[in-house]
């Protein structure tokens, strides 16, 4: 057995995480004392539950309080650090520790800024809260990376987020996050998302169905999650309440995988299983770029959307292309399961089609491996200026490149599934699968943890035993960038000259830009970016808060639509209807007339669009401000392509009205997304 494969039978992917330091805080203990799956039926909420909100005070968590205390929600008050008080006619509590002590809240809602949510969960972790849930974007990863590492170390706190709508019980009445509560309604269907707006999505279309909801989990798109599908699943699994499950996945890590595991299991261990549906959104994902979410993108090693959608089949889960279609989709499982029917299904994942997809299968597009070198929502520098940040750490380079057969792989990333930062070389089982050995984030050098690796990979280089100290170096002050500079990840290419010197002959490095944004730290590296290089309408775009990512081709329609998830399902099903998109277009989840006005202007802008589809689910977006928007844009931009919009969710009534009183010539209004997408697609 070689070196590479004896490591990978004794680190199989995620299962060990060793640490070569103690964390200097708290969550110290041993981690076999401590489980942190013992904290998942904290996300059983309901009428039950006493939720605490951190940020109290602040304009949106006020708002927040105020709607959930009138939908049912139990609210015990809220913390404003160092302040006492009352706000809403609930008590102000100075700390998370005194608001435990008075109040013994269940749950936490965490209501600051990216760059507070780490010192927030924090606290919680400290104060022993059963639940907390983090709403807000732009948590830098390196401070998630320490959290979940404080998290390994205990068993009285689970964490929903970040960046994610939250948790809901519609049967319990108990909001813990910003969900659009008129689109909810009690029932029997519990949906564990990673994107919000599509969450919202299938709410609504379950709701129409006459069906409703039992628990919604939004585990949100971020590159490290609190809570993820497998977790959510093992909860619907035992749920008296939940008889039929919605999973939305997307792409970015492997947790669709695991999940299509789990669900294999379940099916032979259960005579008459609970039916699952499910969505993956970014077939037409554009590779090597960031889909709007902060972990929507595909890492080196994992799969793609169309991968994870074959899997879930394969594992029973029946596949819609457009959650509108969850609501009789499932109320007609749910039938069969009731008359002692199967709710299994043959799946036919070549293309035609298959289990309640209605629409023809169209391949995914073919595009180049190789990342873009614009990014959104994070940076990657050049070649030269990671090799300098390589000569300060004294680590050597080689600027002309060896053949490819003469260097090895070798990077530090993170590990979504493990949750902690890992060290990446190929593995002897499969070139497109690498293999993660994790360790701990909190490990000031990684020490033990690279003895064995250093060996195998010295072996495949056939380094002498006198260059493994260099080799252990080399990973050491890898590992000290990648923490130093906030980095997601670190490539290299590594190789060994004649002269028995150990260099770097390629590398490209990855950073974190919310440790810029949002947190004002990194300011050197961020520095580096050359907007000049970028997309010039992308670059526009993000001054004005907007995701624009430009797909190449020949596409002809135009997209604007407000939420990451839901924008590449659009993009998506659009193709499935034989059409072809010019861009992805995410507003975000609150846009308002000002950002719909600056999309038409970005997308006007491509002389390829030939009509513009809007695709809007009003949840903390109204429709009617979306019309508003879009009405002004035909007005103010001398709009000469035809927009058809379909809009749903909040006041999408007044919206559809506003838009049919309006006028415009070329500017129609849907309420089905089928008919929209029919009404932009060529006819067939």
């Amino acid at each position: 057995m070689t070196g590479l494969a004896s490591l990978a039978k004794r680190l199989p992917r995620a299962s060990r995480l060793q640490s070569s330091a103690t964390p200097a805080n708290r969550f110290s203990t041993s981690g076999r004392n401590h489980n942190y799956a013992d904290t998942l039926p904290n996300l059983k909420i309901g009428a039950h539950t006493r939720v605490l909100f951190q940020g109290f005070t602040g304009r949106q968590a006020t708002a927040n309080v105020k709607e959930s205390l009138e939908w049912g929600t139990k609210i015990v008050g809220g913390v404003k650090p160092g302040v006492e008080g009352e706000h809403l006619g609930l008590p102000i509590f100075p700390s998370v520790r005194v608001a435990q002590e008075k109040s013994k809240p269940d749950a936490s809602a965490i209501y600051v800024p990216g760059n507070q949510t780490a010192k927030a969960v924090e606290e919680a972790i400290e104060a022993e809260i059963p639940l907390v849930v983090a709403v807000a974007e732009h948590v830098p990863i390196h401070d998630l990376l320490r959290i979940h590492s404080m998290l390994r170390t205990q068993s009285k706190t689970r964490l929903v987020g970040a960046n994610c709508p939250g948790i809901i019980s519609a049967v319990g009445k108990c909001r813990i996050g910003f969900q659009p509560l008129p689109c909810f309604a009690p029932g029997n269907v519990g949906i564990v998302a990673k994107s919000g707006t599509l969450s919202y999505e299938a709410v609504a279309s379950t709701t129409r169905a006459g069906l409703g909801q039992s628990l919604c989990i939004g585990m949100g798109g971020d590159v490290l999650a609190g809570t993820n599908f497998v977790d959510a699943l093992n909860i619907f699994e035992n749920d008296p309440d939940t008889q039929g499950i919605i999973l939305i996945g997307e792409i970015g890590g492997e947790a669709e995988l695991d999940a299509a595991k789990w669900i294999e299991d379940y099916r032979r261990r259960s005579a008459n299983p609970k039916p699952i549906m499910g969505v993956v959104a970014g077939l037409q994902a554009r590779p090597g770029r960031i889909m709007g979410h902060a972990g929507a993108w595909v890492a080196p090693g994992e799969p793609d959307a169309n991968d994870k959608e074959k899997a879930l089949a394969r594992a029973g889960v029946v596949m819609v292309d457009h959650p509108e279609k969850f609501g009789n989709g499932m109320k007609t499982l749910l039938s069969n399961r009731a008359n002692g029917h199967s709710t299994m299904f043959t799946p036919n994942i070549g293309g035609q089609k298959r289990g309640l997809h209605t629409m023809r299968r169209i391949s995914p597009i073919t595009s180049p491996k190789a990342p873009s070198q614009a990014q959104s929502r994070s940076l990657y520098i050049k070649r030269s200026e990671a090799f300098d940040m390589l000569r300060e750490k004294s680590i050597n380079v080689r600027e002309n490149t060896f053949p490819s057969s003469s260097y090895i792989p070798l990077s530090i990333t993170v590990d979504r599934t493990a949750l902690s930062p890992c060290i990446m070389i190929p593995s002897p089982a499969s070139r497109n699968s690498p293999l993660k050995i994790p360790f701990d984030y909190n490990a000031t050098t990684l020490g033990n943890n690279i003895d064995s690796l250093v060996t195998a990979i010295a072996t495949r280089l056939s380094l002498r035993e006198t260059e493994h100290a260099k080799l252990s170096e080399l990973i050491e002050n890898l590992w000290q960038i990648f923490k130093e500079k906030e980095a997601f990840l670190l490539e290299t290419k590594i190789s060994s000259s004649s002269d028995g010197v150990l260099e770097v002959q390629d590398a490209r490095f990855g950073f974190d830009d919310a440790a810029f944004k949002s947190s004002g730290r990194q300011e050197a590296v961020h520095q580096l970016r050359d907007t000049k290089s970028e997309v010039p309408e992308e670059v526009e775009a993000e001054q004005d808060g907007i995701v624009y990512i430009k797909l190449e081709g020949d596409g002809k329609i135009g997209t604007l639509v407000n939420g990451a998830g839901l924008a590449m399902n659009t993009v998506d099903a659009i193709a499935r209807h034989g059409g072809s998109c010019a861009n992805f277009l995410d507003t975000g989840g609150k846009a308002t007339s000002e950002t719909v006005k600056s999309s038409f202007r970005i997308i006007k802008s491509d002389p390829r669009v030939e009509v513009i589809f809007v695709n809007i689910f009003g949840g903390l977006t109204r429709c009617d401000m979306i019309a508003e928007g879009i009405i002004m844009a035909f007005r103010d931009l001398g709009m000469t392509v035809p927009v058809v919009v379909r809009l749903r969710g909040t006041n999408e009534e007044r919206g559809q009205q506003m838009i049919a009183e309006s006028k415009l010539p070329g500017l129609q209004a849907f309420d089905s997304f089928e008919e929209a997408a029919r009404a932009v697609c060529p006819a067939k």
